[in-house]
């Protein structure tokens, strides 16, 4: 959860136990009790993760019942603990990855989130295999229509609460609501069934950063059981269901995740974030040789819609020491000029990133001629996001960026840029403390075999959330 939504939650009392102090196994104990979990995976037919706030705090997102957790921190009156970057900055954890490589591999069948920071999204754990139990901070939901909007920005509202935003679909236009629940709100049965249905299925449900004390979420692991499955646990502090478990892990998150991966010999895979920005010019003659004309730069999910990842933007004229050089320092980005008709021009539009981003800026060049008709175009999105994601990871640099789509009328041309903001890679030692030296048992034989089941080792969706 994020600490907005914290904040705007009204404190409870009855929240279990909090402040509880973290257990650490042993390093010979934590190294035997990884090699028991890489095998429990690798036997597993139906891997099932449940996921709590503990997966995230790597991520610089406070957990609530930790020594600095959120409900902990206000139990003693020292107010909500600040995260270490803003929270639409966010990177996955290398746990959230190693459960994507997972999914690809055709071991991790299903994810059960507690938390609504959007990071299992963001990592790329398919929509249709993830149950959100307690919403998303950035997904929207048509009450209509049944249309998701998953933003690059938190939503304004919680509650199931109606937004600013309608429904781009033009039969529909309903308001749109935000999907985080308050203190009150049921769980969404719609998630809630295919949790059940994959706890009830599953041989093993790894319960990884959760306290499992919230109910009705922390029951659903035990489904599993009375199918004969198995409970596994990773969590630095005991859990009510800790007798319930075939095996109890007190470790971080992380270090015991990059020690079960690298004995399954899996590769946990970079993340790439792409975002995405709208470029507007339009413009009007002015009497014949002259044209006024008007660059907008904004959201794909409206004008009013922020740009998280944007602090400014340079537009310069390399060509034309006539044209003055412009700063844009304030959302929206708009700029305002008038130029001859008849002689072209190029454009640099250099977006500097806001913190958080791995690289500090990227230069679009738009060439401007009036008088040459363009035509629309409309690329395939996942076809170009790969190859964004396949240059970024050769190249270790963002920056990188590419036409998604082009609407040309007359006095107009709108263009969708992607763009790549972020790449964080996890193969280095640093990132598991030092697990990735562990070594299998002799008598252990670790092996898996990745399905193909798709483009990405997964099935995809017919409804997956809109990104405009």
């Amino acid at each position: 959860m994020s600490l907005g939504y914290a904040e705007k939650l009204s404190y409870r009392e009855d929240v279990g136990t909090v402040g509880m102090s973290e257990i650490f196994d042993p390093p010979d104990v934590l190294q035997q009790k990884i090699e028991e979990l890489a095998i429990l995976i690798q036997k597993s037919k139906h891997l099932v993760a449940f996921t709590g706030a503990g997966i995230s705090t790597s991520c610089g997102i406070p957990d609530f019942r930790g020594p600095k957790g959120v409900w902990t921190l206000q139990r003693s009156g020292k107010g909500v603990p600040e995260a270490s970057l803003p929270f639409h900055r966010a990177l996955p954890s290398l746990s959230h990855m190693a459960l994507v490589e997972l999914e690809r591999a055709g071991i991790l069948k299903f994810v059960i989130s507690q938390n609504v920071d959007s990071l299992h999204l963001r990592s790329g754990i398919p929509r249709e295999k993830l149950a959100e139990l307690h919403g998303n901070s950035f997904r929207e939901i048509c009450p209509s229509c049944g249309t998701e909007y998953l933003r690059d920005f938190e939503v304004e509202t919680i509650g199931m609460k109606e937004t600013s935003r309608r429904c781009a679909d033009t039969k529909c236009g309903a308001k749109l609501k935000d999907t985080v629940l308050d203190w009150e709100d049921a769980l969404p049965p719609k998630e809630m069934n295919s949790a059940e249905k994959h706890c009830r299925t599953a041989d093993i449900v790894l319960c990884l950063g959760t306290s499992l004390q919230i109910t009705p979420a922390c029951n659903l692991p035990l489904k599993t059981i009375r199918s004969g499955g198995k409970i596994v646990i990773v969590n630095l502090q005991p859990t009510p269901k800790d007798k319930k478990a075939s095996l109890v892990i007190h470790g971080l998150v992380d270090k015991v995740i990059a020690g079960a991966m690298h004995l399954l010999n899996l590769r946990i895979p970079p993340y790439i974030h792409i975002d995405f920005v709208q470029l507007s010019l339009s413009h009007s003659p002015k009497k014949k040789t002259y044209v006024k004309w008007n660059l907008r730069i904004a959201s794909i999910h409206g004008q009013r819609a922020p740009l998280p990842f944007l602090k400014s933007v340079e537009v310069s004229f390399p060509e034309r020491p006539d044209l003055k050089t412009a700063f844009l320092h304030e959302q929206p980005f708009y700029l305002k000029r008038e130029t001859l008709r008849k002689r072209p021009f190029k454009m640099l539009l250099t977006f500097n990133f806001s913190d958080g981003c791995s690289c500090l800026c990227t230069t679009i060049e738009w060439p401007i001629n009036f008088q040459v008709t363009k035509d629309n175009l409309v690329l395939e999105k996942n076809e170009v996001l790969r190859e964004l994601r396949d240059a970024a990871d050769k190249e270790s640099h963002c920056g990188q960026h590419a036409v998604l789509e082009r609407k040309v009328n007359p006095r107009s041309e709108v263009t969708i840029y992607a763009i790549v903001t972020n790449i964080r890679r996890y193969n280095d030692p640093e990132e598991a403390n030092g697990v990735l030296e562990i070594t299998p048992n002799s008598n252990s034989n670790f092996m898996i075999k990745r399905c193909s089941e798709g483009v990405n080792g997964s099935q995809t969706s017919q409804k997956r959330p809109k990104w405009s």
